[in-house]
């Protein structure tokens, strides 16, 4: 069999794959069109004017309150965490350290107020930044460029305030460098994706903030800071160090407070909230309860604040700012004016009027944007859009009924007061229904093309299965069964191409590409269609299905239903949301059935009993055979590990009353230096226990006795990567203000310490790649060396890849061969790890990316990891012993529940090694394990999170490479 037909079968596969994910991915991950347009001072939006109102010169649209206005974003400020309550005796860590916003609140109550900030969904930094300049909301495919922004084209706050005139000043993450290019008047970035560091973004606001306030020199100022983020991905919100960053945040705003004049707004905003590890991204509660807190030295309220702070979506301070600084709403805003603001020092009625011309303007400009929107998409329904033009229509005309009956009058009367409160309250229910309308449009999916996607994706399934038994049975497979479909999919490819260019309409590569993959597959089962005959021919020496008894033929089907029977309902359950949420649980149980139904199965097969003799028919009963209590042990240590595994599981969102694994967190979140101490002690320990077990695997096997650089490199270099591992976590777990002086030496070895596992690691597996053997032989008459294969490095046929074994054997039978030829009778070869030739270079390679993976994660799930390679090593031993009972002919086939169990596994250790399939479970900290400072590209980064995510998923991949040698031979 030649390799290049090989390969292209294989990227033909990986194509298909791609085209139905691509298909996929393309109807559940929408977009929205962005409109190129922008607002300015000449659009006609302005209301009807009433005597006691005014338009200043340099104000648009409505009267400029504030010439200036500071932004001050907190990262991550949770509403509890800015919420003061004085009856908690004592408070979390996080509870009341925002002591002056509570002071300025009850202290000046028309001054200040404290709101919930409510974000939408996916909250991460970027979105959350996008919602709070454009008014609008981003979609969920928007997520993707959290890591690789890019400028933002949609009109927004920013762009408004350049556009007429208005200095900007930023200072802190440096993410609104990538979205905001060239549009500020001074900034000082700092780098925001290393979530371990605490300070730097913080500090370097600090040292320019005050200067900067009381230059004048801006008019709009913003200062993003990220340590209280930073600290909640570290430590958690329950730690001490999260007490010091809002401490630090209050004492900042407490000397802000006395910098600003009276004429500036002060704006206090979390952009998401933080869950109670720590992460956020997704839709949790305490993920979307952000914290606003606005105050001006001159009164902003004409009433006192409620009882319980008011909840406002984040998308409404964009119109809000923009009409208080006198600047027109950006185009694509949604969001409501926070009309309270605007209510001035006059009576009531003058309070109502002025916020009815506000809102006036904002259902205006959101009446205008959702009219060019639905000429431009067919996202928005058109029967809603009727009822909310309809809205619209009905409060306008009666605003200038309103103002028509006010014109003139000393004295309003009291039924026209209570119109204007009805008023405000149908201006209030547009806006609010003309953004629910929007949120559940942009949340809507494309289900023709998702069950497209899943289409191709069971067909490749099917596809790849069918090849497996057809590449067995045909020598010329790959020539004959990859070049017909190939020649389909181009086909339609260039068809698909051709109709578009002469219907002049968009070509859809995407769409392209999975007509082309979907013809390709059809080519492929059509041709299987014509070979199948042929391939029973090939087959012909066996029985015939029709001449086999029923228990035969139920045992040959059994065979394969149970394990496919369990994949199809895992990937039909996929549908289920349910299944989604409890797949943490349903992965372990069902490996956990696989593997009983296995013993069912060589039970009734009758492979564990004995044959039975004269006294055994006499008596009524079967006698066991003496393997079956082995495999009975290694099934109890098999559920033993699927239990234990439930221990390191993350926590969902739908699920309020589960609690995360104590073992997630970080050695450094440990308050208790006794209790960090023994988990540091315990996992140093598992990890050289690691070493020790495979050490002693090879040597057992006879691979450590030759001198080779490889043999030498897992003797001395395995256990320079511990003790590197065991320091990197002795100086990453130790508190940052505990080593005084000491601090910059620890900061060297936090980046030092992974370096050396990296470049170890790399070491040895370059020396891997180029010699793999480990197969050492001993004459007696000659000194010691190794006997390997005629090449060296990667085999360059597939007969040097399958016959390793053999060729040693040839070269030990020339060597002794030649000594007889001399006369010597005593020529004899010992040779040692000849039976593990497959296996020992796989589980050298395995277990170096094993000390990578643990190193990207937290310290406690060494412990999983171990969990893992016992495991992995308990299935191998079940499978062995599992075909040795059941007297298999084929040592290379490897059976599909062997197959189907692995993968069970690796989705098992996917939850039990820390991860769920959403956002806030991810571990950014692993993108910055031996990198202290930010990265200068997004590939690095993207390689160590995707490594940490996927660890199980990549050791159980090559861990399965030496299961067909390992099932071949019985250990």
């Amino acid at each position: 069999m030649q390799r290049w037909p090989v390969l292209l079968f294989l990227a033909w596969v990986c194509l298909l794959f791609f085209a139905g994910i691509g298909l996929f991915m393309s109807g559940f991950l929408l977009t929205r069109i962005e409109l190129a347009s922008s607002s300015s001072c000449s659009d006609p939006l302005v209301p009807p004017p009433w005597e006691r109102q005014s338009l200043p010169p340099g104000s648009c649209w409505s009267p400029q309150r504030f010439s200036k206005a500071v932004l001050v974003i907190v990262d991550a400020l949770r509403f509890e965490f800015a919420h003061f309550n004085p009856a908690k005796a004592s408070p979390l860590p996080y509870e009341n350290k925002l002591s002056f916003l509570h002071h300025l609140a009850t202290s000046q109550p028309r001054h200040a107020r404290l709101y919930r900030f409510r974000a939408d969904p996916p909250t991460a930094t970027m979105q959350r930044i996008k919602g709070l300049t454009t008014g609008s909301l981003p979609t969920f495919i928007d997520v993707g460029s959290n890591f690789a922004t890019y400028a933002i084209q949609e009109d927004n706050l920013l762009a408004q305030l350049v556009q007429n005139g208005r200095r900007v000043v930023f200072m802190g993450d440096d993410t609104w460098e990538g979205l905001f290019p060239k549009k500020f008047f001074r900034s000082y970035f700092f780098p925001s994706f290393n979530v371990k560091d605490l300070h730097t973004v913080d500090d370097g606001i600090l040292q320019h903030l005050y200067p900067t306030v009381d230059s004048g020199e801006w008019d709009m100022l913003i200062a993003h800071f990220l340590g209280v983020d930073h600290c909640g991905h570290k430590h958690g919100p329950d730690h001490p160090e999260m007490a010091k960053k809002l401490t630090q945040m209050n004492d900042m705003l407490r000397s802000l407070v006395d910098h600003l004049g009276n004429d500036t707004l002060l704006l206090v905003a979390g952009d998401h909230g933080m869950t109670e590890t720590g992460d956020h991204g997704g839709d949790s509660e305490k993920e979307v309860n952000a914290a606003l807190f606005v105050y001006s030295k001159t009164p902003l309220f004409g009433t006192r604040p409620p009882e319980e702070p008011e909840a406002i979506p984040q998308v409404n301070l964009v119109p809000t700012v923009a009409l208080l600084l006198g600047v027109p709403i950006p185009y694509s805003n949604i969001g409501e004016v926070m009309a309270e603001l605007f209510s001035g020092d006059g009576d009531t009625v003058s309070a109502a009027l002025q916020q009815l011309s506000v809102y006036h303007i904002n259902a205006k400009q959101v009446d205008r944007f959702l009219h060019s929107y639905s000429l431009v998409a067919q996202d928005l329904p058109a029967e809603q859009l009727q009822r909310l033009q309809e809205l619209f229509s009905g409060a306008v005309e009666e605003h200038t009924q309103l103002l028509a009956q006010v014109q003139g009058t000393t004295l309003v009367p009291p039924e026209l007061e209570s119109r204007l409160g009805s008023l405000i309250s149908r201006f209030q229910l547009y806006l609010r229904e003309a953004r629910a309308v929007c949120t559940q449009s942009w949340a809507r999916f494309h289900p023709l093309r998702m069950v497209g996607g899943c289409t191709l994706i069971a067909t490749s399934c099917l596809l790849c299965y069918m090849a497996s038994e057809l590449a067995a049975a045909l020598d010329s497979f790959y020539h004959s069964c990859l070049l017909y479909p190939l020649l389909w999919g181009l086909v339609v490819a260039v068809l698909l191409g051709l109709a578009c260019v002469f219907t002049q309409e968009g070509l859809d590569l995407l769409l392209v590409l999975s007509w082309a993959a979907a013809a390709s597959q059809l080519g492929f089962f059509w041709h299987w269609r014509g070979q199948h005959p042929k391939r029973a021919r090939l087959v012909g020496s066996q029985l015939p299905l029709a001449s086999v008894g029923l228990r035969q033929r139920l045992q040959a089907w059994l065979g394969l239903a149970f394990p496919m029977g369990i994949l199809l309902f895992r990937c039909g359950a996929m549908f289920s949301d349910s299944f989604v949420v409890a797949e943490a649980r349903v992965a372990p149980f069902l490996l956990a059935s696989l593997v009983m139904l296995l013993v069912g199965k060589l039970h009734w097969d009758g492979r564990l009993t004995v044959a039975e003799g004269p006294k055994q028919q006499l008596l009524g009963f079967s006698s066991y055979r003496r393997e079956i209590w082995y495999l009975l042990c290694l099934v109890a240590m098999l559920l033993v590990c699927v239990r234990l595994s439930g221990f390191f599981h993350q926590c969902r969102e739908e699920i309020p009353q589960c609690r995360p694994s104590l073992f997630l967190s970080p050695l450094a979140s440990l308050r208790n230096t006794r209790a960090k101490n023994l988990f540091y002690l315990l996992c140093v320990a598992l990890l050289a226990g690691l070493v020790y077990a495979v050490r002693s695997w090879l040597r057992h096997y006879g691979n450590l006795n030759s001198s080779d650089p490889l043999v030498l490199f897992v003797r001395w270099g395995f256990p320079m990567v511990v003790l590197c591992i065991a320091c990197y976590w002795a100086v990453a777990s130790s508190a940052d203000d505990s080593l005084g002086k000491l601090q910059e030496l620890v900061q060297v070895a936090v980046v030092a310490f992974p370096w050396a596992v990296y470049g170890l690691a790399s070491m040895g597996l370059l020396l891997l790649l180029c010699n793999p053997m480990t197969v050492f032989a001993k004459d007696r008459r000659e000194s010691e060396g190794s006997i390997v294969t005629p090449y060296l490095g990667v085999p360059s046929s597939e007969v040097n890849l399958l016959h390793v074994i053999p060729q040693i054997y040839k070269r030990m039978q020339e060597s002794q061969k030649s000594r007889l030829e001399q006369g010597s009778c005593k020529a004899t070869v010992a040779a040692y790890g000849l039976g593990s030739v497959y296996s020992a270079a796989l589980v050298i390679a395995l277990t170096l990316l094993g000390f990578l993976l643990i190193l990207l994660h937290s310290e406690r799930l060494s412990l999983a990891f171990l969990l893992l390679f016992l495991e992995a090593f308990v299935l191998l031993h079940i499978h062995t012993c599992a075909r040795g009972l059941a007297g298999d002919a084929e040592p290379f086939s490897v059976p599909w529940y062997a197959v189907i169990s692995w993968l069970l596994a690796a989705s098992q250790f996917f939850y039990s090694t820390g991860h769920q399939p959403i956002f806030p479970a991810i571990h950014w900290n692993a993108a910055f394990v031996g990198f202290h400072l930010d990265h200068s590209t997004n590939l690095l980064p993207a390689v160590l999170v995707g490594a940490n995510t996927f660890a199980s998923h990549i050791l159980f991949a090559g861990s399965w490479l030496p299961s067909a040698p390992a099932l071949a031979f019985c250990v």
